[in-house]
């Protein structure tokens, strides 16, 4: 169960409706864009304190609608960050719990019984499409998108082969396409401007009926890699050691360059996007929410840089770990009309909320399916925050990296790492008091420990696809 909260998120999401009452209705139901940018840090953009990287279509979106400064991923890596935010689940419930390949191409696949946003929407006659990358089951499986409520897909299934800006082939439904003049490394066809093209397309093909456009990036997730248009506007600014490569990793001359130079042309797709919403005329009914499916790599991944860049600002942890830096996510939410612009809401809130949020906004609140975890924040977008439900806590449970538990109870937060080695100790930080989580408190607080410790038992079940055995036992 969870109760009334906070906020702060990485993810990109654009409503496009007429402004109308959270509980009533709309005259037509609001199009949605959701933009999911991979790997990006809470303050890599302009508007969450980043100084060296340019984002001003993303700083837009803060300027002329509302900031969140408290939103969380679903998980601090993909697959289950995105099985998350597409089923309204937290990760003691969510299927997907970590990264988990499968071959020949793919991911642990979602099944068939899960309902995800996109089904939802379908039902309520919205066309859907999702546009970069899925993570979710390979083609042909139960999770392949286009069984998961996508009537359109077009870009990477798997993750490892997303690992590549360049890749010989992309996925256009159940299609393999080939990618003339693409060898893996480099190339005449950059998939991010091949997913730019696709999604202006699908806008303008279905900006005459209810639309529920879903665009994961894989921009800014390694490996570096970026025509070199948009590598000029950084190259030389700064001192920067080239990446010999590695890990799976391409290696890149200029890696800080290359890095802030792919955020930036994401950022040019996202002022493309309103661009075109604001030429259709569907500017003043579109809610656009921007966030990223985890935090930034760790330094040195792939050539990234995520101390010189200060992508998680002053926050503890990377991807891979539930500490602050690896779940906060930036989120921005713009509806003209609707949304007073310029504000900043410190609302809690974090993936599971989308489903009953978006459900909510389009006057679908009673069709969000049974046992989600998710709290609608429609409320706060609209400026009525009396109205506001806010959840008892925020849940993560990740399989991956050891083993870890992360609980959020107010402004209080527990952890638990390497649980696969059989540790149980709860650390407990003061969010407010402490957001970098530098001093753990939990020998002074044995109440609120306990609390957490009956939550991260009990708001869980057991699975057998992804076991943690110190916990599946009680």
């Amino acid at each position: 169960m969870r109760a009334t909260y906070f906020g702060m998120l990485p993810v990109v999401l654009i409503l496009a409706a007429p402004a109308v009452d959270a509980a009533d209705p709309p005259v037509r139901k609001p199009n949605i864009v959701l933009i999911l940018a991979d790997d990006l840090g809470s303050h890599d953009v302009g508007c969450y304190g980043q100084k060296k990287i340019r984002t001003p279509s993303i700083d837009r979106l803060a300027a002329e609608g509302m900031r969140f400064t408290q939103a969380y991923a679903g998980s601090p890596v993909c697959a289950p960050s995105r099985c998350c935010l597409m089923t309204g689940k937290h990760g003691g419930h969510a299927y997907i719990r970590a990264n988990q390949e499968v071959k020949p191409e793919g991911q642990t696949p979602i099944p068939d019984s899960e309902i995800t946003l996109a089904e939802l929407l379908k039902k309520e006659g919205y066309a859907t499409g999702a546009i970069g990358k899925w993570g979710l089951g390979p083609p042909g499986s139960e999770g392949d998108p286009l069984k998961q409520g996508f009537d359109f897909f077009f870009g990477y299934n798997c993750q490892r082969h997303a690992h590549s800006h360049y890749p010989t082939y992309l996925w256009r439904n159940d299609r393999r396409i080939a990618l003339e003049g693409n060898d893996g490394k480099t190339g005449r066809q950059y998939s991010h401007d091949l997913f730019e093209a696709e999604a202006l397309r699908f806008l303008k093909e279905h900006k005459d009926r209810p639309f529920f456009l879903y665009l994961p990036f894989t921009i800014p997730h390694v490996a570096i890699q970026v025509p070199e248009d948009s590598l000029a506007e950084y190259k030389g600014k700064w001192d920067d050691p080239p990446y010999q490569g590695g890990r799976g990793y391409l290696p890149h001359p200029a890696p800080r360059a290359g890095y802030a130079a792919m955020v930036t042309r994401m950022d040019r797709t996202v002022g493309r996007i309103l661009d075109l919403l604001k030429e259709l005329g569907l500017d003043d009914n579109s809610l656009v929410l921007f966030s990223s499916d985890n935090g930034p790599a760790p330094g040195g991944v792939g050539g990234s840089d995520s101390a010189f860049f200060e992508s998680a600002g002053p926050l503890r942890g990377l991807k891979g770990s539930v500490y602050e830096g690896g779940i906060r996510v930036p989120l921005l939410a713009r509806w003209p009309g609707k949304i007073k612009a310029g504000t900043v809401s410190d609302h809690v809130c974090y993936f599971p909320d989308l489903m009953p949020t978006v459900m909510e906004l389009i006057g679908a609140a009673g069709r969000v399916p049974q046992g989600i975890d998710g709290v609608s924040f429609a409320p706060t977008l609209l400026g009525r925050p009396e109205k506001q439900r806010l959840p008892e806590y925020l849940f993560w449970e990740y399989t991956g990296s050891g083993g870890q538990q992360a609980v959020r109870l107010g402004d209080w937060k527990g952890v638990r790492t390497n649980l696969h080695k059989g540790n149980t100790k709860i650390e407990l930080y003061n969010l407010k008091d402490d957001p970098s989580e530098q001093r753990d408190v939990a020998d002074r607080h044995p109440e609120i420990v306990k609390r957490i410790e009956t939550i991260m038992n009990t708001a869980r079940v057991p699975s057998k696809q992804f076991p943690i055995k110190v916990l599946d036992g009680r």
